[in-house]
């Protein structure tokens, strides 16, 4: 009996082993981490887990269907809101930033340059465990490459850069993919290496300009390597 239960021991061993060998090889092999909005709405009219923040003015928000896609729509009337959620991504295993985004229609006279006129239907902002945060924008005027700093000092004790990607109206109503390396604009524009990913936020602004906008924001894929990115 003795010598049956050491053998039923190392059998359970082994297959304890493999077990845990087969989870590392199956983690090791995703090559893509995607954030979508096919989660139960809740009561903000939004996919769980994904959570609204009011800042300004009320929030117009829902899932709709885009081919087969469920995206989220946000219409902003002189307000500011957004839809965030938690996230745990290793940005050094898995540094490329994918979306899709489309504007209906953009705060005309936007610009990010000036506090006045800081407004944009669609901005991406990943936040870090360090308490930092990069914001990829669409701005209405300012230059693709223009960088921003929209830091909030103590208690709040923020550091925030904020990154044009796209700029002007040519491509309003369009779908358009942005990828982006976060791992190499996080060194770039904080001078360090950056900790893990613990957050993404989607929002829009249009209160400085006081107008309307409409905009729409498909899945968020951090992924290994650019071509699964694309």
């Amino acid at each position: 009996m003795r010598k049956y239960l050491q053998i039923c021991a190392v059998g359970i061993v082994f297959s304890v082993l493999a077990g845990v060998l087969f989870v590392k090889l199956s983690l090791a092999d995703i090559q893509s981490i995607v954030f979508g909005f096919d989660g139960k709405i809740n009561s903000d009219g939004i996919a769980s887990p994904w959570k609204l923040k009011e800042k300004y003015g009320a929030a117009d928000v829902k899932i709709v269907s885009d081919s087969s896609e469920k995206v989220v729509q946000l219409k902003s009337d002189n307000a500011s809101f957004s839809i965030e959620r938690e996230v745990h991504v290793d940005i050094k295993n898995y540094p490329y930033l994918a979306w899709r985004w489309k504007a209906s229609k953009l705060p005309l006279h936007g610009d990010v340059r000036s506090a006045k006129t800081n407004d944009q239907a669609l901005q991406l902002l990943v936040a870090f465990e360090d308490r930092k945060i990069l914001s990829y924008i669409w701005d209405s005027n300012a230059p693709e490459g223009t960088v921003a700093d929209e830091s909030i000092a103590w208690p709040v004790s923020l550091k925030v850069k904020v990154l044009t990607v796209k700029t002007g109206t040519s491509d309003t109503g369009k779908w358009l993919t942005v990828t982006r390396n976060v791992y190499d604009d996080y060194r770039k524009l904080f001078n360090e290496d950056p900790p893990h990913v613990k957050g993404i936020r989607i929002q829009t602004n249009s209160q400085h300009t006081e107008s309307a906008v409409e905009s729409y924001v498909g899945k968020i894929v951090f992924s290994k390597n650019l071509s699964v990115a694309r």
